[in-house]
């Protein structure tokens, strides 16, 4: 039997050993600023690839062990290897941005030789992502609708779990063009006192700007308010409608429906 001693002994090493987080994780969704060192002769991760995405993928990034390092180190966003096609298409698009549109010419020695930056202006963001949100335009910009049951528990502020991911297409478009400004509105309908209402949607709209804020986006481009039960969509007179009711918009100032579609 293995004594406890020893047991205790083991967990400690195991620990000791485990790969420390790279820096350049931190840096994955800044355009133009891309982790490239993964792959070569002396790393010994695996860089397996699995998920709809995979298929997606330019062979270079598909095919070489170098290219799988950049799709894992840039691009898995959960880390654990599995490959969207949203993923794919951002680490395809990263990978064009900054090689240039002609990849006969491009070898891993290129990068070996110094950091790739992309070139300026060049937009990371998925415009199909962007486009599915269903935006219109309005006198302020362009706006979406996340209804209650996408973003948060039965009256809570707390966000559901997958939220964030309901979020990430447009934290990529906001991270690209740092200089549109948000506005985040929160609405209930019309159950409860009109305190706990308004308390409510403020808090909702906040939670909203502080998930933002997780995925790198300056808290200070927000302009967050809550409306509690004030400016229904529809009136409270049905489960359906009271649904409905329960919202948060958010607006991109100064911005139309039409750039994304």
């Amino acid at each position: 039997m293995t004594k406890p001693r020893t047991l205790i002994a083991i967990a400690l090493v195991s620990i000791a050993t485990l790969p420390l987080a790279s820096p350049a994780m931190a840096q994955r969704w800044e355009p133009g600023r891309w982790d490239w060192a993964g792959g070569r002769d002396d790393d010994r991760q695996p860089y397996e690839l699995v998920g709809p995405g995979v298929r997606m993928l330019l062979p270079e990034l598909r095919e070489t062990r170098r290219g799988r390092a950049f799709v894992l180190r840039n691009f898995d966003r959960r880390h654990d290897g599995f490959i969207g096609p949203r993923e794919a298409q951002a680490a395809n698009d990263a990978f064009l941005g900054a090689i240039g549109p002609d990849r006969t010419r491009f070898s891993w020695t290129i990068v070996d030789r110094g950091p790739i930056a992309g070139p300026p202006g060049r937009h990371h963001w998925d415009r199909a992502a962007m486009r599915s949100y269903g935006f219109r335009d309005t006198r302020e910009g362009a706006r979406l609708t996340l209804q209650e049951d996408v973003l948060f528990r039965t009256d809570s502020a707390d966000l559901r779990p997958g939220a964030i991911d309901k979020l990430q297409a447009l934290a990529d478009y906001l991270n690209d063009n740092p200089g549109v400004r948000v506005a985040i509105d929160g609405f209930t309908d019309s159950r409860g006192s009109d305190a706990h209402n308004q308390a409510l949607s403020d808090r909702r709209a906040a939670s909203v700007r502080a998930a933002f804020a997780q995925m790198g986006v300056t808290s200070a481009r927000f302009r967050v308010r809550g409306h509690g039960e004030a400016d229904p969509v529809a009136p409270n007179t049905s489960p359906e409608n009271m649904r409905r009711n329960r919202r948060v918009e958010i607006t991109l100032l100064g911005q139309r429906a039409s750039a994304f579609g």
